[in-house]
């Protein structure tokens, strides 16, 4: 696990500055950079706003007496997605919005579902009661 990390780490830098070179090749610096600003700011509008919406379905669901599973899920696919979207590039910024858009995130969301599944079926995952 922990060299997945390191490898994750080290790779996903490499990858986005080839990126963004040959995108500043291409179009040059000031309109990569542009792009790269925008695309940033426009994700933390989209991460707030989809944030907002989460976090008042969940206390909708707590007042009504429902566990809010799914918004949670949401909640954190949104969370990752806006921290991505922080981090300058193109690839992270892709991922981001994939987990901020709904319609994408719900995807990943079904995703998400089928392999804690798995896991849980597997054994790999325990949870224990809490006394």
């Amino acid at each position: 696990m922990f060299l997945k990390l390191i490898l994750t780490f080290t790779i996903v830098p490499i990858l986005e500055l080839i990126v963004l070179i040959q995108l500043g090749r291409y179009i040059g610096l000031w309109p990569t950079i542009l792009i790269v600003a925008a695309t940033g700011f426009l994700g933390i509008i989209l991460a707030r706003s989809q944030g907002l919406g989460i976090f008042f379905r969940i206390k909708d669901d707590l007042s009504e007496g429902r566990i809010p599973a799914d918004e949670i899920l949401n909640g954190l696919c949104v969370l990752v997605g806006g921290a991505m979207l922080l981090t300058p590039g193109l690839i992270t910024d892709t991922a981001g919005f994939i987990l901020i858009i709904p319609t994408t995130r719900n995807i990943v969301k079904s995703l998400l579902r089928s392999l804690l599944q798995k896991l849980i079926k597997h054994g790999t995952i325990r949870f224990y009661k809490i006394k």
